[in-house]
């Protein structure tokens, strides 16, 4: 479920890295719901008719120059959200995680902004202590992402508890859905395995468990967040269906009828071994998800076997067409994924 229409109609609503994979489906659900979206990205939005604020959000001015106007709410999702890439820059990843979201919650308070939901992680949690993982879990995250986002968690915190922003972390299981091309996950890199003709390399036994979560259910979320008074602090997100990632080679192969092959290589560090989540507390918020795993990934079949590799644009936010391209032409390299 989202939120009614009529609950963000007339809202004036910023979203931060609205040219992304998440930020565009957030764009077009807000703006199609009657609200008056702002997006503030170091990229331009595919769509011209956007209104833009270009910038990077943990620099001098960008968040002021993006509220401008004055804003009912904040969807915030503009952060460093690749896992490998927090590993290889740490700081980086401290600054636009941590730091950019401490402007952005500045500027909140400055500008009068009622409520900020953030994209959070699971991973804040770091491996799990229970059979699943709930908002009660401690935090114990095992990657700068993980971290960053930890961080920026409890700036939220402070931030209600002070202030009286209401603050939503809706701490996400692994988001898929369409428009993710450039994207540096593991439903992508396996599309682009497809695509391509290569192997599609593995991280250790392949046994680890994950939660995958539609684009569109998270953006439901989001909406809800934005306008009901019910969430408030973590929550999380996710479809409470968890599968090994070679659950998840099979169901993509059975989809788009590609033989797929894989390759084993080491695992990679900070990787959490299971990811299985409880979104009671959602649930009972008014929330639930709509598209089951088949579902989703069919549709994410369906644009990706239309592209045109040899035009396809890279999109921000990930490694991009281009670079798996130019990987598969390279006769000793994999072309695609890890998991």
């Amino acid at each position: 479920m989202s939120a009614p229409a009529s609950a963000l109609a007339g809202k004036r609503v910023l979203v931060t890295g609205g040219s992304g994979f998440i930020g565009r489906h957030a764009v077009a659900s807000l703006a199609a719901a009657g609200a008056h979206v702002r997006v503030v990205d170091l990229q331009p939005h595919p769509d011209p008719e956007v209104d833009i604020v270009l910038g990077d959000i943990a620099e001098d001015g960008v968040i002021e120059a993006a509220l401008q106007g004055g804003f009912d709410g904040i969807v915030h999702l503009a952060a460093v959200t690749s896992v490998l890439h927090s590993i290889e820059q740490p700081e980086l990843t401290f600054r636009t995680n941590v730091e950019g979201t401490h402007r952005v919650l500045e500027g909140a308070r400055k500008g009068g902004v009622s409520a900020i939901v953030m994209a959070s992680t699971n991973a804040v949690t770091g491996p799990m202590e229970d059979p699943v993982i709930t908002e009660r879990a401690r935090l114990r995250p095992l990657t700068p992402y993980g971290a960053s986002k930890a961080a920026g968690e409890m700036l939220m915190s402070a931030y209600t508890a002070v202030y009286g922003i209401r603050c939503t972390a809706l701490r996400l299981t692994n988001a898929y859905g369409p428009g993710m091309q450039a994207k540096d996950s593991i439903i992508a890199r396996l599309m682009r395995a497809v695509r391509l003709g290569g192997t599609f390399s593995v991280y250790g036994d392949g046994l680890q468990v994950r939660d995958y979560v539609h684009a569109s259910d998270i953006i439901a979320a989001a909406m809800m967040a934005l306008t009901d008074a019910r969430w408030q602090g973590p929550v999380v997100i996710g479809s409470s269906y968890s599968q090994s990632v070679l659950d998840v080679v099979e169901e993509v192969r059975r989809v788009t009828g590609a033989e797929l092959p894989i390759k084993h290589i080491e695992p990679k560090a900070g990787e959490m071994p299971a990811v299985v989540v409880d979104t009671s507390l959602a649930r009972e918020s008014g929330w639930s998800p709509r598209f089951d795993f088949h579902t989703g990934i069919s549709g994410v079949w369906d644009e990706w076997r239309e592209l045109d590799i040899d035009r396809v644009v890279p999109l921000p936010g990930g490694a991009g067409m281009a670079a798996a391209k130019q990987a598969a032409a390279a006769p000793a390299t994999d072309p695609a994924g890890e998991a």
